[in-house]
């Protein structure tokens, strides 16, 4: 069977199928980020999240895709895979990126562009990126997403920019002071899916006052101005994207991305359903 991994920065989709994508059998587990998490943490987390009776000798081939694992790390991955799937012929890996690309366009060129806990985005060939401006991270970069936004809404509740009524409410919601605010995000791990967390509130809160709409729009802008107009010719390419925040917040983004001259494409919340076609019809 063939196994296919989409792993973000928050959790992992698992899908399992037999070359005709007859038999899908699927789990998720936490996001594998090489940077914050361990080869032991992530062989015990795959374990613990396999479907009850399913036998991982079945698996002949892997393609796993993550966020955060670079090329420096495929090695340290496949060493993860092949412990708990240790009749696998086939071990791909590649960025979380190269799954968004071929999950959108399949075979055909274009824009590709991840909007979910992270940022990532690139132009793709059909079969590879071709260019990736790095969103070079949480700390300093990752513009537009949701990591970005409660970023953005922490940054403005802790200096008070944001109206008194909506201070109070992001205040019953986190229950934190500010100095406890600032301890979390510095010291405490995955600060990226701590933030990210506030994207729903954000949503939920779109129509309660315009401070949310203007935040979201302004982040969208912080991608698009920082980011996406720094391809060449990036006019010329329709707007692709997966992700929850692209997904939840597509009337905002395809406002400001006609500002930068982009027409709207195909808009996923995940990418697993194309990677599997693309890998089906792969093999």
């Amino acid at each position: 069977m063939i196994l296919i991994a989409d792993s973000g920065a928050t959790k992992t989709e698992w899908a399992c199928v037999n070359p005709d994508a007859s038999g899908r059998i699927s789990f998720f587990s936490q996001g594998y980020n090489p940077n914050f998490i361990s080869g032991a943490e992530i062989i015990e987390d795959i374990r613990g999240n396999l479907p009850e009776g399913f036998n991982p000798d079945c698996v002949k081939e892997i393609y796993f895709y993550g966020a955060g694992v670079t090329e420096l790390q495929y090695p340290f991955m496949e060493r993860c895979l092949r412990t708990v799937f240790k009749e696998a012929e086939t071990v791909f890996i590649a960025m979380d990126l190269l799954a968004a690309a071929r999950s959108l366009l399949q075979h055909e060129a274009g824009f590709a562009a991840i909007l979910g806990t992270g940022t990532n985005s690139c132009t793709y060939d059909g079969q590879v990126e071709t260019l990736n401006i790095d969103s070079v991270g949480f700390i300093v970069g990752d513009e537009g997403s949701g990591g970005y936004l409660g970023k953005c809404l922490v940054r403005d509740f802790i200096r008070g920019n944001m109206p008194p009524k909506e201070h109070d409410r992001f205040a019953e919601l986190v229950k934190m002071n500010n100095d406890e605010l600032i301890d979390t995000i510095y010291t405490k791990p995955f600060p990226n899916r701590f933030c990210a967390q506030f994207s729903k509130f954000i949503h939920d809160n779109l129509n309660t006052d315009p401070y949310y709409y203007n935040l979201v729009e302004n982040s969208f802008r912080d991608f698009f101005r920082e980011i996406v107009s720094h391809y060449p010719d990036y006019q010329k390419y329709s707007f692709n994207c997966v992700g929850s925040v692209g997904y939840y917040y597509r009337d905002i983004l395809e406002k400001v991305a006609a500002e930068y001259g982009m027409t709207m494409g195909t808009i996923l919340k995940a990418p697993m359903e194309g990677l599997i076609k693309f890998h089906t019809n792969a093999s």
